[in-house]
C-alpha cells in the first residue's frame, strides 16, 4: 500500500515538472518582473478618480519606489457610470451600480512603440438611502472598491505581459 501511494506521488510530481508552469514573480532568465514593473512611468490621468487610479498604480507597480530610469509609459483612459438597479413601486431607486472601465496601453519610451493594450472593468454596487450623506458615502465606498479592482487587474495583466 505504501509503495502505491509513493508511486502515485511520483507520477504527480513528474507530471507537473513538464507542464511549463512558471511562477510570475521572480527571475526568469534575465527578466525580473518586479524590477520591470518599477520601470513603468504612469502618465497623468484627468479628474479626481483618475488621480486615485494613478496613485494606486504607482504604489502597485513600484511598492519600493520607482526605478531611476523609466523604460515604459503607461497611458490610461477612464470611463465611469452609475446605473440604478432596484426600483420601488414609487419609482425611487434603492440600489445602484458604479462601473469603472480603464483602457490602457503600455508603450516603450524611446521608440514610442505600443507593447501592450488592454482594458479592465469593475462594477461595484451600493445602496441608495434616504440620507444624501449616507448615499454619498456608500457611493464613495463603491468607487474605492472599483478603483482597487481596476488597479489590481491592470497590474496583474502588465506583469504577465512583461514576463513574456
Amino acid at each position: 500500500m505504501l509503495w502505491l501511494r509513493s508511486a502515485t506521488w511520483l507520477c504527480v510530481i513528474l507530471l507537473f515538472t513538464g507542464c511549463g508552469f512558471r511562477p510570475l514573480y521572480g527571475t526568469h532568465g534575465t527578466v525580473n518582473v518586479s524590477d520591470e514593473l518599477a520601470r513603468v512611468e504612469v502618465a497623468q490621468i484627468p479628474d479626481r478618480i483618475g488621480q486615485q487610479v494613478r496613485n494606486g498604480l504607482l504604489t502597485a507597480l513600484a511598492p519600493r519606489g520607482p526605478s531611476e530610469s523609466s523604460v515604459y509609459v503607461l497611458s490610461v483612459a477612464l470611463t465611469e457610470g452609475i446605473s440604478a438597479l432596484a426600483v420601488k413601486k414609487s419609482a425611487f431607486a434603492t440600489r445602484a451600480n458604479f462601473r469603472l472601465t480603464a483602457r490602457y496601453s503600455l508603450t516603450e519610451r524611446t521608440t514610442g512603440r505600443t507593447l501592450f493594450n488592454g482594458s479592465s472593468t469593475s462594477t461595484s454596487a451600493f445602496n441608495i438611502l434616504d440620507s444624501e450623506f449616507a448615499t454619498l458615502m456608500a457611493e464613495n465606498g463603491a468607487k474605492d472598491r472599483a478603483i482597487k479592482d481596476v488597479v489590481e487587474d491592470i497590474r496583474n495583466k502588465l506583469a504577465v505581459a512583461v514576463n513574456r
